[in-house]
């Protein structure tokens, strides 16, 4: 199921917004003046889709509206026919489906009662990667969020003990926020909040990482556990292969053509990934077999070979059409400054200078020595590429931050590459022209209210 359009009523007390989503080319750009709600619309999307609803209060808006492409839709209301103060911060949320009437849910403020305190303690130990880090603010690991009491209980009410419960969301509603996965990359992105077991005892701050040191780190973990991976099916691979040669029918409609065809694909396979960092240049050297060594005794076996070697590359694909993408994007980007990006299992990325300084000799950069614009697009393109999983909606705000005015213009180009690529939807909020260029076409105008 995909988003075909939102809407807004009351934003900020003033703004009016329909805005329909594009569903051929998957790019929607909003954009008008500071102040009409282009950030504020986002941010009502992502936090209703992510259950954040104490944060969708603090939004000043009348009724949301997000429409589907199955006809159905659901419409989120504030403050409507509700006098009383205890009243006053209530959402209710419609569904309607198809001639049906529609389905309601009122989703009431969290309230603390007294006993709360007694039950703190067991918060870190029923929500992973939840930390104390004061008497009522947490830091959640995984989006480097500080989150107040309200807002843990009410983001994780689905697996906290009944006595902290307030209310359970119905299945509708589970079941339509489990078919459209919206991620929100927001301005700020070059900090991230990050664990650190040294720091246990002593957390009154949460520790901060650069973002794109953590997105090295984690690029290097995933393409550890590739390699893992790999070196499972290989094994299991490898362990049956003896018993398949004898098993394995003459390959009497194979010629040694084909046979070598696809030898040399397999050879340029292993060539691409020594190339991004997933093999070793020394690694399976066998896979080097050289087509003359082909003849009728041999063409059985290499073509159980042939297989195996087509399942262990396999393992690769995914992560490997990923960080080219991304090796491609940011060479073409980092060309005027001298620098090169590439990749290893051991360091995440790579970054080189062919720049001669007569102040050092080292030609290895530090992710962190790049400068705030490097960062900003590094860090915006692999979220893009490894952070969201496919078929989402993905919700960008402010892409041309710190990009240079050429970088900009290429934005768009390398975004349609990359949808195609990771299979996303993309909404996306600027003020830059030079973003769009010529593709007013793709573009919703945020309007004021008629004088």
């Amino acid at each position: 199921m995909r988003i075909q359009e939102i809407s807004v009523s009351g934003l900020f007390g003033i703004f009016d917004h329909v805005i329909p989503l594009n569903m051929d080319e998957r790019i929607t750009i909003i954009h008008g003046p500071n102040g009409f709600g282009k950030t504020a619309i986002l941010r009502i999307l992502n936090s209703f889709f992510n259950s954040r609803y104490s944060e969708l209060r603090t939004i000043p808006f009348q009724k949301f509206r997000v429409e589907f492409d199955d006809t159905s839709s659901v419409e989120i209301i504030k403050n409507i026919n509700k006098v009383e103060d205890s009243e006053k911060n209530n959402i209710i949320l419609n569904l309607y489906k198809n001639d049906q009437e529609p389905i309601s849910f009122d989703i009431k403020p969290i309230k603390i009662h007294r006993d709360t305190d007694l039950q703190l303690s067991i918060l870190d130990k029923v929500i992973p990667g939840l930390e104390r880090i004061a008497a009522r603010k947490w830091l959640y690991d995984s989006t480097g969020e500080t989150l107040s009491l309200e807002e843990v209980l009410e983001r994780f009410d689905h697996v906290l003990p009944s006595k902290l419960r307030s209310q359970e969301e119905p299945q509708w509603l589970r079941k339509l926020k489990s078919s459209i996965y919206i991620r929100l990359i927001e301005s700020q992105r070059l900090l991230n909040f990050i664990p650190n077991a040294s720091f246990k005892m002593y957390r009154g701050t949460p520790v901060i990482l650069s973002t794109v040191s953590a997105y090295s780190d984690e690029l290097a973990k995933l393409m550890q556990d590739k390699f893992k991976e790999y070196g499972t099916v290989s094994q299991s691979l490898d362990r049956t292969f003896p018993v398949r040669v004898v098993k394995q029918q003459p390959s009497v409609d194979l010629t040694d053509e084909q046979l070598r065809h696809q030898l040399n694909e397999l050879e340029a396979t292993r060539s691409r990934l020594i190339e991004v960092g997933l093999l070793d240049k020394d690694e399976d050297s066998e896979f080097q077999i050289q087509p003359q060594d082909i003849d009728e005794s041999t063409k059985n076996a290499l073509s159980v070979y042939v297989e195996d070697v087509e399942r262990k590359l396999s393992v690769f694909a995914e992560i490997a059409s990923k960080i080219d993408l991304l090796r491609k994007i940011i060479n073409k980007k980092f060309a005027y400054s001298y620098k090169k990006i590439n990749f290893s299992k051991e360091k995440g990325f790579v970054i080189t200078t062919s720049y001669e300084s007569p102040s050092s000799n080292s030609k290895t950069l530090s992710p962190t020595d790049l400068s705030s614009g490097e960062q900003h697009e590094l860090v915006l393109l692999y979220e893009l590429l490894f952070k969201v999983q496919q078929n989402s909606l993905v919700l960008i705000d402010e892409p041309e931050l710190s990009l240079h005015v050429g970088w900009q213009i290429q934005f768009l180009k390398d975004l349609q590459e990359i949808t195609k690529l990771a299979n996303l939807d993309i909404l996306m909020a600027t003020h830059s022209p030079d973003i769009i260029q010529d593709r007013w076409d793709l573009t919703v105008e945020l309007k004021g209210p008629e004088k």
